[in-house]
């Protein structure tokens, strides 16, 4: 006999774990106990060394699924302490934790079924889950993770909720959000004007729907706005209400095949949807005239991930409208009073519970790429699980950009990314993004020793790092998405990065944002870039986007006289007057979208961009590829002249806008050999937001191969600025370590 003290560290809480130690543990023929700590579980087991060697064997191979095993410490003892039996121990809270926590899940089969179960005592309970499933990331006040520091610290439990959770055959046993219609949450249903009605909330909520009335509804992470998708001057109505004229909404389909009915569904996209995280995938639209919905080419689609849901489809429901309940630029609603006070006049109605929701977390969001997610939202489902790198890291937290804004904070080994904040254009959503910051450091006990921030002096996230009293490494944007991608992939070294988006504050204080970068965390060279172009009205001109056609039209010698203002434009840059220069690719996209008719005035962020992708008719053709000079330039200019030629003929608007980003992805690969030929250099790694577009990325990757190219790309943050983040944060590591303190500064001595 001896006795075996194990120390588990990982996702190890709230998914069930103890309950299956409790079993195998039985099977084995051991006694002991488990308790969960502020740095995972640990285990004393007492019995002959074959078996508790079984043990050990047998704990990684049949963990529960939502269970991510990071480490096992075990050693042996003779010394015996002579217990009698399993049993689970208080919980214990030490100086030092490092406990990983799960995401919100989606509901699991077994909790469906039960659901609608007449028989079950949980039948039609919008609240039902187990040690499998259900809410976690936006329920924990603090850890280690038990009820007492959960949402569901209000509801005790009662004696049949009780049972369950003390009865180690039950598939409840010690799941903190267990509860049953008895003892835990209620949802009602109030009118417009937040007066209550008596009655089953979800029922009335369906009616609402059914009878054409857009719905708040209260979910994991916040709240959505709901209505019916298949009445389109419905939906125009919550457009105007939400003033979201243009920007896609997202659906949820009551199952995978009504998602069928509309779009097309690969296997890997329909693993993906199923899945239990639950994204919104985007897919390839399959039914005309649905423009209403989404004026591109994909449709972000959904699946039911709460009891909740899944009731208010009921059996006559197959799709909704499903968008976030925000105000423009505003954090996702998570309260209910604020939700009454601010969705007045946009909501019909209001489907709410009495759960708190302690942390927002919207959707996550993401194409299939290449059989995985390639994210454009990081979120619910996958936060606030940590990427593991190689190494020690140091305790620094990366504040991000300004778009898209997230941050990412490391402990030891791990990344922690945190959720989609959203643009930092004002005070709300800069709470949100600072209270954030705080829940993560006190759920994962970090204290920052160093800070990392984007090169752009006016950003709220590097006003926010200089007030931290920090060292603090500044990061050039594209360095940043360059580092996000070899991270995302797990490289070290140097690579090429051809790292194309809107903007980012260049080293030499221009705006970059159409480069090929060669380096790796701890320097990066600019190889090449395309022609900078002129900005009339400089921000005006990313919304007002006919300015940017204006602007390649003249540079490139072109008639300039069918755009509104040309004469305007003309003087503004004959006089240099507020007419910056930008490589930014997405301004290059902006531009011709507006030369070819396709949008002149954007309502949101890279809409000329993303309707040029969706016109786009392959038919193999390019455009002339102009390179000199060393950093190596694309210049465009010929390429205007001969869209503008075909133009000029008649030729389809489709098949320019193909033309011009098939000439893309050739200029990229011909940038990346001839820096291959100058570096040696033979991986390259796409970043930024303009890869976005998906009639580039399931072209340029393979092109790249067809060249001899190692190619990576996103698949675990997103390729936008969201991902900016983990980039700088592991610059910023690199520089520490190599001693690089020239790069840091605090706000004194800045």
């Amino acid at each position: 006999m001896e006795r075996l003290c194990l120390k588990i560290r990982g996702i190890v809480q709230g998914v069930g774990f103890r309950p299956f130690v409790h079993k195998l543990v039985r099977r084995c023929g051991l006694s002991g106990y488990i308790k969960n700590t502020s740095s995972g579980v640990e285990l004393e087991l007492e019995g002959e060394r074959p078996a508790l060697e079984r043990f050990v064997a047998l704990l990684p191979e049949q963990a529960p699924v939502l269970a991510v095993i990071e480490s096992m410490e075990a050693s042996y003892s003779p010394e015996l302490r002579g217990y009698k039996g399993f049993e689970i121990r208080q919980s214990q809270r030490e100086e030092f934790r490092n406990t990983l926590i799960s995401p919100d899940i989606g509901i699991c089969e077994d909790c469906l079924r039960e659901l609608r179960d007449p028989r079950d005592r949980r039948y039609r309970y919008p609240f039902i889950n187990c040690t499998n499933c259900g809410p976690r990331f936006t329920i924990i006040k603090d850890i280690p993770y038990d009820r007492a520091k959960t949402s569901m610290a209000g509801f005790p439990m009662c004696p049949d909720c009780d049972r369950e959770y003390y009865d180690i055959e039950n598939r409840r046993y010690h799941a903190q959000p267990d509860c049953c219609a008895s003892c835990g949450p209620r949802v009602f249903y109030l009118d417009g004007a937040g007066k209550e009605h008596p009655g089953d909330g979800i029922e009335l909520a369906r009616a609402a729907l059914k009878a054409g009335k857009i719905v708040a509804v209260k979910g994991l992470g916040g709240m959505h706005l709901a209505c019916r998708c298949d009445d389109e001057a419905l939906v125009r109505k919550l457009r105007r209400r939400k003033q979201r004229d243009e920007k896609p909404f997202a659906l949820m389909c009551r199952d995978v095949d009504c998602v069928r009915r509309i779009c097309r569904l690969s296997e890997a996209e329909e693993k993906i949807l199923t899945g239990f995280r639950r994204p919104i995938v985007l897919l390839e639209k399959r039914q005309p005239g649905l423009d209403y919905l989404s004026e591109n080419g994909y449709l972000g689609v959904m699946l039911p991930y709460t009891p909740l849901h899944y009731l208010l489809f009921g059996d006559d429901l197959d799709m909704l409208v499903m968008t976030s309940a925000n105000l423009s630029d505003m954090p996702i609603l998570f309260k209910n009073a604020e939700a009454l006070e601010k969705l007045q006049g946009i909501a019909d109605g209001f489907l709410l519970h009495d759960r708190e929701i302690q942390t927002r977390c919207d959707d996550s969001l993401c194409w299939v790429l290449e059989g995985r997610e390639y994210p454009a939202r990081r979120s619910r489902g996958y936060v606030p699980f940590p990427l593991r790198m190689e190494g020690t890291l140091q305790s620094i937290l990366a504040c991000g950009a300004e778009q898209k804004a997230s941050f990412c904070l490391s402990k030891g080994s791990y990344v922690f990314p945190s959720q989609h904040i959203g643009d930092l254009k004002n005070m709300e959503t800069l709470e949100n993004y600072t209270r954030q910051i705080a829940h993560f450091k006190r759920l994962f006990d970090i204290e920052p020793t160093l800070a990392a921030c984007d090169l752009h002096p006016d950003y709220m996230s590097t006003e926010y790092a200089q007030s931290l009293g920090l060292p603090l490494v500044p990061v050039q944007h594209h360095h940043a998405h360059l580092a996000a991608c070899m991270a995302d992939n797990g490289l070290e070294g140097e690579v090429i990065g051809l790292v194309w988006d809107g903007t980012g504050y260049g080293t030499d204080g221009t705006a970059w944002g159409g480069e090929c970068l060669t380096g790796g965390y701890e320097a990066f060279q600019r190889f090449g870039h395309i022609l900078p172009m002129a900005l009339p009205g400089g921000d005006r001109a990313a919304k007002e986007i006919d300015r940017l056609a204006f602007s390649l039209l003249y540079a490139a010698g072109c008639d300039t006289s069918s755009i509104p203002g040309a004469e305007t434009y003309r003087a503004m840059l004959a006089a240099g007057l507020n007419c910056p220069l930008s490589s930014g690719m997405g301004r290059l996209f902006d531009g011709v979208a507006a030369i070819l008719g396709i949008k002149t005035r954007c309502s949101y962020e890279g809409q000329g961009a993303i309707l040029l992708e969706a016109a786009a008719k392959d038919d193999g053709g390019t455009y002339p590829i102009l390179l000199s000079g060393r950093p190596l330039v694309f210049d465009w200019r010929e390429m205007i002249r001969a869209i503008v030629l075909d133009q000029q003929q008649g030729l389809d608007a489709g098949i320019i806008a193909a033309r011009f980003m098939n000439t893309l992805v050739e200029m990229a690969v011909r940038m990346a050999v001839a820096a291959r030929e100058d570096t040696g250099l033979n991986r390259v790694c796409l970043s930024g937001g303009s890869f976005q577009n998906m009639y580039i990325m399931h072209r340029l990757p393979d092109r790249l191969r067809d060249e001899g190219f190692k190619v990576y790309h996103h698949s675990r943050v997103s390729t936008n600025d969201e991902g900016i983040a983990l980039g700088q944060l592991m610059i910023a590591n690199a520089k520490w370590k190599g001693k690089e303190n020239v790069s840091c500064r605090t706000p004194e001595t800045d």
